[in-house]
This record gives C-alpha cells, structure tokens and sequence, in this order.
C-alpha cells in the first residue's frame, strides 16, 4: 500500500530539527520525508549534520514511531558555471553518507540548473550523474527528479527523457501536482509512461496559469522569465485530482510497497497544524 509522508517545510520557522517526528505523529502520519533544513542538509550548501545529530534524529524517530521513506536534498548538480557545479556534487556525496546513517534509501531532489542555458545544464547533469551514480549504485540508494519550474527541464515528458537517457533503475521520477501546469498537463499520459520509475508524487494545489488566456495571474513587467506556481491545500487550485489519482490507480501506483505519497503545502502556514490534518484526510479520500 502506498505510503503518505508529511514534509515539515513549515516547521521549519517554528520548530527545533529534533521535534520534527513527535510533530509528525501528533498530525497522524507515520511517515516524514526530510527536507532541506539548516541544521541538516540546507539548500546549495554543505550539509551541516555530524553523526551524533543523525543518531539524536533516528533516536527521535523510533520514539515517535515515525519513519522516513526519503530525504530531499537540493544542490546545483546541474549547474552550468563549473565551481558551482563541483561543489553541488561534493555536497550530495554527503547526503548520500548522511541518508545511509539514517537508514534511507531514496532521495527526492532537483535538477537546479538554469532554463536559459538549456544545453550546458544538461550536459553539466550528465557530467554529475557520472560521478554520483556509482556512489548510488554501490550504497543501494535510489534518487528521483522533479523538473522544477524555473529548471533547465520544466516538461514532464522531457525530463523523463533526461531520467531514461541514465539507462539506470536507480533514478526516478517525482510527479510534483501543484507543478502540473508546468509539466505539460499531462498526467494521463505521462504516468503510464513512467511505469515503476514513478517514485514519489507530491500533493499539493496550484492555479493554472494558462487560463483565463495567460492572464490567471499576472506578473510585472510583462514577459518576465518568473515562473509561478502555489502549494496550496488539495482543492483551492486547479489541479484535476479525480485524473491524477484516477490515473495513479490505474497504472498500479496506488497499489504499490514502495510508492510514496507526500503532502507538501507552503502556502498556509499560520494555518500549518489544522491544513497538515486536512490534507492527511483529503489523500486518505483520494486514494479511497
């Protein structure tokens, strides 16, 4: 049975790295998927845990009852400038130490490299990929991709061509719902596709900033390269649920051990303990 993680992004401001898995249990799930904090893994930088702050976190864990089914590390391996991109591939050869110390096995990342240099960005991926994949492969780790907005592949249908073109099991993908409408839209057709390297769909809402003719929400000046998108709550947005989950059930996702489901809404958090309920039962309904 799939699982559902919740992603404690909007702890964050409030809450120490080590109250996270009580927190978690509190809010009913049993499952955490660890995403970029300062005191661990931050965005872009070296990670900052040592070995006795993961044994305080895996001591934490068991207490609670919590488990966590992936990290989420963000590092420019694809970055197109060469001092960026080195260092973003020592960084993640640590995340691959720490998630092993933890006892993960998957890790939920991004391409990071820049849409305007769409060639370099992938030439400097690949580049990356040759010096990670062995790490991968002889820890027994699995890293899946989300292609970002604002990254030098944003299709859902191309980045899954990037992914293939590794010709490893070890990388999947990630189906990110509120980035939808920057995927392409395509969620009938691209998650067959992905069959079993389909890893980990996020659940959250998002307008869709093709209608209304481009104008569902505006940006200033006009024709600015910004992409936006919202992590709202399941139901304030315009992403097609009963399609996706259609769609995840009968492709055989839902009915997957090792399928993962996390619920990741940013856009509320004055409102974090009541939506983070919420959305627990809303994917619960969904699933159902």
């Amino acid at each position: 049975m799939v699982r559902i993680a919740f992603d404690p992004t909007p702890l964050h401001a409030y809450h120490e790295l080590l109250e996270f898995p009580d927190i978690t249990a509190e809010l009913g799930y049993e499952y955490m998927q660890l995403t970029p904090h300062p005191d661990f893994g931050p965005f872009h930088r070296h990670p900052k845990a040592d070995r006795n702050l993961v044994a305080a976190l895996r001591k934490r864990l068991d207490s609670a009852g919590v488990a966590v089914p992936a990290v989420l590390p963000v590092q420019r391996i694809s970055w197109p400038d060469e001092v960026q991109r080195v260092a973003a591939v020592r960084n993640m050869k640590r995340i691959i130490e720490l998630a092993v110390e933890l006892g993960v096995d998957t890790l939920n990342t991004e391409f990071s490299g820049r849409p305007e240099r769409q060639e370099d960005s992938e030439d400097a991926f690949y580049r990356s990929m040759e010096e990670l994949l062995p790490i991968l492969e002889k820890e027994g780790v699995t890293m899946n991709f989300d292609p970002h907005p604002d990254d030098f592949v944003e299709d859902g249908l191309e980045a899954w061509r990037v992914i293939r073109g590794l010709n490893s099991d070890r990388i999947g993908f990630v189906y990110v719902a509120p980035h939808t409408f920057h995927l392409g839209d395509r969620a009938a057709s691209l998650i067959p596709e992905l069959g079993d390297r389909l890893r980990a769909v996020y659940v959250s809402d998002s307008f869709n900033h093709h209608k209304s003719h481009g104008l569902r929400y505006i940006t200033n000046p006009p024709g600015s390269p910004a992409r936006v998108h919202q992590h709202l709550k399941v139901g304030d947005g315009d992403v097609d649920w009963d399609e996706l989950f259609g769609t995840l059930k009968t492709s055989g996702f839902l009915d997957r051990e090792d399928a993962l489901i996390v619920s990741n809404v940013f856009a509320e958090d004055e409102r974090w303990e009541d939506v983070s309920r919420y959305q627990l039962s809303a994917i619960r309904k969904l699933i159902g």
